[in-house]
């Protein structure tokens, strides 16, 4: 059985006058991300809205509590990295599948 956990994270940007400011926020957290997890990330909403972003960050694992717990461990980085936006709605859904061949 396989597991992926997806957490979703909204985050508030209040120095981004641009778009380009933004990506530039966006662009630190999914490569200091992507650097010490083992995740895949993109910004799945709100693409247009320079003081807004949703970014989805998804962890594949074996075992259920494992990839939820990537997941968490991703939301306390994303908290504690300190930069110039701030976190807004977050959310996780897990889900499992087999592989048949």
């Amino acid at each position: 059985m396989t597991y992926i956990t997806v957490l979703t994270v909204e985050l508030l940007i209040f120095e981004s006058a641009t778009l380009k400011e933004k990506r530039a926020v966006i662009r630190q957290v999914m490569q200091r991300t992507r650097n010490k997890f083992p995740v895949a990330a993109a910004e799945v909403a709100q693409q247009d809205d320079p003081s807004h972003a949703t970014l989805a960050f998804a962890a594949i694992a074996s075992d259920a509590q494992i990839s939820h717990a990537t997941a968490q461990r991703v939301f306390t980085f994303i908290e504690d990295l300190r930069l110039d936006c701030q976190v807004g709605m977050v959310s996780t859904e897990t889900v499992s599948f087999s592989s048949t061949t």
